[in-house]
Parts: C-alpha cells; sequence; structure tokens
C-alpha cells in the first residue's frame, strides 16, 4: 500500500516541541513497519505565515513571500527527517521526481513547498497522483470537511463521506467567504477529483488517530471517495 501524508505546520509543529514531531514520526515508522510506501508532505504553519508577514512589512512580493513560505515548510521537513530513523532519505525532496525515487527505492520521502503559487495541500494531491498512491490523508487541525469553516459558523455541518466533485464545490463555496478557511485548498481539490485519489480528511493533532484511518480506514472525519470507487482491498480484514 503507497500512502501520501500531508502533515499541516501547525499541526507538526506548533511550537517547537520534540514530542509532538517525535509522535509524528512514530505513526510514519509504525506504517513503514506495516509495510506501507510512505510519502510525507509538511505544511509551514504558524511559523511560516509570521515570517511571510514580516516580509510583506518590509516590502516582498508574492512570489519573494512564497519562497520564504516553502523555505519554512522545508524546515520543518527536516525536523520530521531528524525524528525518523535509517530508513527516511535523508535530504528534503524539492520536486516529484526526486520523491517518487525514493519512495522506489524502498525510502520515506519528506517534501514541503516545491514552487511558489502552489500550497503543500496542492503539493501533496499532486505528489500522490505522481506516485500513483492508494491514499492521499490530510492530516489537518480540523476533524474532516464541513459545509462551512466551523470556526466561523457554528451551524456548519460535517460531511462522513462525499465524492470529489463535492470537494471541490464546498472548498470553493468556503474559498468565497472571506476570512474563512477551509481544511484543504481549492487546487489540491481539482487535483484530488482529476487523479481520483481516494483521501482522508481528519483531525491530526493527535498522531494516533493517523494509524488505523491509513490500515483500516477508521477515523472520524471525511473521506472522499472516487466515483464510481469500491472499497479498498487493503481494508479488508
Amino acid at each position: 500500500m503507497r500512502v501520501v501524508i500531508s502533515i499541516g505546520g501547525s499541526v507538526l509543529a506548533p511550537d517547537l516541541d520534540p514530542e509532538r514531531v517525535e509522535g509524528h514520526a512514530s505513526v510514519v515508522e509504525a506504517l513503514a513497519r506495516e509495510g506501507c510506501e510512505i510519502g510525507a508532505v509538511v505544511g509551514g504553519g504558524g511559523v511560516a505565515r509570521d515570517y511571510i508577514g514580516a516580509a510583506r512589512d518590509l516590502g516582498a512580493n508574492e512570489v519573494q513571500l512564497d519562497q520564504i513560505g516553502i523555505d519554512v515548510t522545508r524546515i520543518n521537513a527536516r525536523l520530521l527527517i531528524a525524528a525518523l530513523g535509517p530508513q527516511v532519505d535523508p535530504k528534503v525532496a524539492h520536486d516529484y521526481e526526486d520523491a517518487g525515487d525514493a519512495i522506489r527505492r524502498g525510502d520515506i520521502s519528506v517534501m514541503g513547498g516545491v514552487m511558489p503559487g502552489q500550497t503543500t495541500d496542492a503539493v501533496a494531491a499532486a505528489f500522490a497522483e505522481y506516485v500513483d498512491a492508494d491514499l492521499l490523508v490530510y492530516a489537518t487541525s480540523v476533524d474532516g470537511v464541513f459545509s462551512a469553516d466551523p470556526k466561523s459558523d457554528p451551524d456548519a455541518t460535517k460531511f462522513e463521506e462525499m465524492a470529489a466533485g463535492e470537494l471541490v464545490d464546498v472548498i470553493a463555496d468556503i474559498e468565497m467567504s472571506a476570512g474563512s478557511s477551509a481544511p484543504v485548498d481549492l487546487l489540491a481539490a481539482k487535483l484530488i477529483e482529476r487523479a481520483k485519489m481516494r483521501t482522508i480528511v481528519l483531525d491530526g493533532t493527535d498522531p494516533k488517530r493517523i494509524e488505523p484511518a491509513v490500515l483500516r480506514g477508521e477515523h472520524s472525519g471525511t473521506d472522499i471517495i472516487p466515483e464510481g470507487g469500491d472499497e479498498p482491498t487493503y481494508w479488508a480484514q
């Protein structure tokens, strides 16, 4: 089973807590022991936003701001690599080819951002499509996909499962609402739809939730199911 796990920067490192990073590394290692081929994509989180805010005040343009954000995601990726054992590729992958080569060698591959204008949400979806992953998991700070931003709309309802096309529509509506944030961005949703990629969005603030989701499909988040998709055989018990 080949799986790509997207770990938000605010999930992995809301502060510099080695135990939290080790917790996520332990889950990745446990999945590798179970025979999973693993790619991980790490976001920038609050640290990236702080650097980007400071650079914007200093007059940096949008491409420069994106490049700063990419640098922070790669630093966070290095944190995760430091916590992983010898089965990880010691280099942060800077493109999909390098990441795919590492997975095909049998290594765990960790990457951050790739290019300006593309979030790590989209990187994870593109990475999963590039390596023909069986499953894409977004470990976020919210427990799934909601009809609206649950932080700003108390009436937002959670989807237990949805089609990829529905995900695109919901994310588009959320992104049109000022001040709202979605668990994945619109480009990522469109890539998921294009690739017909089975995807799980879950609350990854406790990394222990990731392992049963990957191995058995057990979680309290949202399943994004490809059109005509059957229950995956790798979850058959």
